[in-house]
C-alpha cells in the first residue's frame, strides 16, 4: 500500500497544529475540505488512511451541509475498504447528543437525565412535566451554543414562543437536568488510539452554562486584569473512570476523542459530551507529558507503510 493521511474537515483554522505535527513526524498528509466538491461513486478512492475531523458545529461556520457531505464521503470510503479513523458511525455520534447519551448509558456510564423533544409543539408541555430548574440544549451542538439554564417554566415558555428561540439544526431540543458542580470546573479527558493522553480542567467560575472546553470560549479579564487560566492540565482523574471511557471508545470504534464530565455536589461523576474532533489547548500542550497532535500524527503515520513515512522523515 502507498498513500498518505487524508484529513477530512470543514474548518481550516483547526489544521495548523496537526500540520506541524505531521511535518515533525515525517508523515505525508493532504486536506479534504468538505465545503463543496464531488465524488464519483464508481471510482476507487486513493490509497491511504482517512481521518474524519468533521464537527457538529459546522453549521455555525455556514457549513451546514458538511455533515451530509461527510456522510456521503465516509460511506464511499468504507465501501472501498479504506481505513477510516472516526468513520461514518462515529460521525453519527459527533452530530447527535441523543446518540452519545444512548451509547454512554449502554456502556454503564452515568449520564444526565435527558428528554429529547422533536419540534416545538410539545416542547413547553414536556418541560412542565420535566420540571425546573433544567438546561435546554441543541441535539446537534458545538462550541456550547444553544445551552441555556431555566429556573422558571414561564420564562422558558415565553422564550420558546418568541423570535429569540434558537432551534437545533436537526429540530431536536434536549431538556436536561441541571448539574451543580462541587467545584467550578468541568473536565475533558483526551484519548488517542486507545490510550489516555491527558485531562484538561476547564474553569467555569464565570458562571457559564455552555460548558465549552474550547479555546474559542475563553473570556478576557475585566479591567485589563489577566484572568486565571481557563484551561489547566489535570492529573488526578480517577483511573476507573478512564478505564470505563477506554472500553466505551473501543466498543464504539472511536479512535480519537475528548470526553467531557462534571463532578457534582451530590457525589456523581456525570458524562455529558463526547467530542470526536477534539481540539488541543496550546498552554496545556506545553506542560503535558505527551502532545495530542503529535500522538495523532505518530499513530496515523504508523498505519502507513514504513517506506512512505521514512521518505518524509
Amino acid at each position: 500500500m502507498s498513500g498518505k493521511i487524508y484529513v477530512i474537515h470543514e474548518n481550516p483554522q483547526w489544521i495548523p497544529p496537526f500540520a506541524a505535527a505531521f511535518e515533525a513526524e515525517g508523515v505525508p498528509f493532504e486536506e479534504w475540505l468538505l465545503t463543496d466538491g464531488s465524488i464519483d461513486l464508481a471510482v476507487e478512492p486513493p490509497e491511504g488512511v482517512f481521518w474524519s475531523r468533521l464537527s457538529a458545529s459546522a453549521h455555525t461556520r455556514d457549513h451546514a451541509h458538511s455533515k451530509e457531505f461527510g456522510r456521503a464521503v465516509l460511506r464511499w470510503l468504507s465501501s472501498w475498504g479504506r481505513t477510516v479513523i472516526n468513520g461514518a458511525d462515529v460521525l453519527e455520534l459527533e452530530v447527535s447528543k441523543v446518540a452519545q447519551h444512548a451509547a454512554l448509558r449502554h456502556a454503564g456510564i452515568d449520564v444526565p437525565r435527558t428528554v429529547a423533544v422533536f419540534g416545538t409543539d410539545v416542547l413547553v408541555a414536556t418541560a412542565e412535566d420535566f420540571g425546573a430548574p433544567f438546561i435546554s440544549k441543541h441535539n446537534q451542538g458545538g462550541k456550547g451554543l444553544g445551552v441555556r439554564r431555566w429556573d422558571s417554566l414561564a420564562e422558558f415558555a415565553e422564550w420558546v414562543h418568541s423570535p429569540a428561540f434558537e432551534p437545533s439544526p436537526d429540530g431536536i431540543t434536549l431538556l436536561q437536568e441541571l448539574l451543580v458542580a462541587k467545584a467550578p470546573f468541568v473536565t475533558r479527558a483526551e484519548f488517542v488510539a486507545g490510550e489516555f493522553v491527558y485531562a484538561v480542567r476547564v474553569d467555569t467560575s464565570a458562571g457559564s452554562f455552555e460548558l465549552c472546553p474550547a479555546e474559542a470560549c475563553a473570556l478576557p479579564g475585566a479591567d485589563g486584569v489577566e484572568p486565571e487560566p481557563l484551561f489547566r492540565r489535570r492529573d488526578d482523574v480517577d483511573q476507573a473512570l478512564i478505564d470505563g471511557y477506554l472500553a466505551f471508545l473501543a466498543a464504539e470504534g472511536i479512535g480519537i476523542a475528548g470526553i467531557e464530565f462534571i463532578e457534582t455536589r451530590d457525589g456523581r461523576t456525570v458524562t455529558y459530551d463526547v467530542n470526536t474532533n477534539t481540539n488541543y489547548n496550546p498552554d496545556v500542550e506545553a506542560t503535558a507529558p505527551r502532545s495530542g497532535p503529535r500522538e495523532i500524527a505518530r499513530w496515523l503515520g504508523s498505519l502507513l507503510p514504513r517506506e512512505v513515512v521514512n521518505s518524509r522523515g
